[in-house]
């Protein structure tokens, strides 16, 4: 049999081809009427698929830069901020906050949890600067609730600014920064818009903008402000990554024309997608057996599943690898071994999903020497259409 390279991981995420040709053509200079028409309408589409009214700012980096820019640009050394950590995402905040001098309170839940707002509220304090958390915790697939953690911070009344790793869960979270007051949201270019890694981009508050006045961490490539001031004219601070701008552009286009032009509709269809293959994918690995990591509060982006005890979860992975082409992670941080992660975000489509349970379902079929002690002795067929049949069913009843 042949075998084509499928992704099915958490970022970088299958490429959308309309986004690869834009790629392709994207032999423009950035200080030239083109790129300036081009940067303009991406970022007022930004807009768009975030869902706010605030300026929108596109870095050259992976997502870790805008997490970084958030961090230097909100806050001075000495500065009180508060960490929601549960995961390896959130220990990233935490190193991060640290490494700009900042005395970080922590709120630590195990991996593959999610926050209790009362442990939160019993950290906030009335000289906190700034929340920061992941809205899904790629690391686990767990999503946390960032509208009640808003809610708090309204309710205390506290000066905090709330500022949000939407990385992975921008286009597979229904999320309203306007509305629920969240300052910066953060989002990268290699998840739910489907293009390459490269890009990262911020939406940032007034408050968020006016504390930047105020505060004196270093920073320079990753001033906020120039990219502000420079977007108004169509053009970045420094070199940009033209191409992947151009793929952006291509990418922001397909998702409006799923909903017959209208961004924001399509950006909830690209959201419901993601539920509808997550719950789909959820459903068949307990039908074949399996054991969900993120059962408490799973997430659309990725589906987090234990391996079974004593089996190394990065065989899973191997297996599928070499026999299917299908890429899918092994756990990360302390859970290396003992998760592994099927992606829903972006390109990826009901035909996906039911080509990757199948291929799932020829694994735990084969039974792995190190399997059987979970699985036993699997009779020929025993496996097949278990998970499959758990899939159908959700995907049936999701588009009555």
């Amino acid at each position: 049999m042949i075998r084509k390279t499928r992704l099915f991981t958490p970022g970088p995420t299958p490429l959308l081809p309309a986004a690869q040709f834009a790629m392709a053509a994207a032999d423009i200079h950035h200080r030239t009427p083109e790129f300036r028409a081009l940067y303009t309408r991406v970022l007022a589409q930004l807009k768009e698929f975030v869902g706010t009214k605030n300026d929108v700012i596109i870095l050259s980096s992976s997502g870790t830069g805008a997490m970084e820019a958030a961090v230097s640009n909100l806050t001075s050394p000495g500065d009180r901020v508060l960490v929601l950590s549960a995961g390896k995402f959130g220990e990233r905040w935490s190193a991060l906050a640290k490494a700009f001098g900042c005395e970080v309170d922590l709120v630590s839940e195990p991996y593959g949890k999610t926050f209790d707002i009362e442990k939160i509220k019993a950290e906030l304090r009335l000289e906190t600067r700034a929340v920061f958390v992941q809205a899904t915790e790629t690391s686990t697939g767990v999503r946390h609730y960032v509208e009640d953690i808003a809610k708090l911070l309204k309710e205390q009344k506290s000066e905090a600014l709330l500022v949000v790793d939407g990385i992975t869960g921008l286009g597979t979270t229904h999320l309203d920064m306007d509305a629920w007051g969240i300052d910066v949201l953060i989002g990268g270019s290699q998840k739910a818009v489907m293009i390459p890694p490269g890009l990262s981009y911020l939406a940032v508050s007034q408050r968020a903008w006016d504390r930047m006045e105020a505060t004196y961490n270093p920073r320079y490539y990753f001033d906020l402000r120039k990219e502000r001031k420079n977007a108004k004219n169509g053009e970045s601070a420094y070199t940009p990554a033209v191409a992947l701008i151009a793929a952006l552009g291509a990418a922001l286009d397909w998702i409006a024309a799923q909903a017959d032009g209208d961004l924001a509709a399509g950006r909830k269809k690209l959201v419901d997608n993601a539920e509808t293959i997550a719950e789909m994918t959820r459903a068949a690995v307990e039908a074949l057996g399996f054991k969900l990591y993120n059962g408490d509060s799973p997430g659309a982006a990725a589906t987090a599943v234990y391996a079974p005890e004593g089996v190394d979860s990065g065989l899973i992975v191997k297996e599928l690898k070499s026999r299917f082409a299908a890429i899918i992670t092994n756990g990360q941080g302390e859970m290396k071994g003992q998760i592994f992660r099927i992606a829903h975000l972006g390109f990826f489509d009901y035909m996906d999903t039911i080509a990757l349970i199948g291929a799932l379902e020829q694994v735990v079929e084969k039974s792995l020497p190190q399997l059987k002690a979970h699985f036993g002795p699997v009779s020929f067929g025993s496996a097949f259409g278990k998970g499959l049949i758990a899939a159908q069913k959700v995907y049936a009843e999701r588009t009555k």
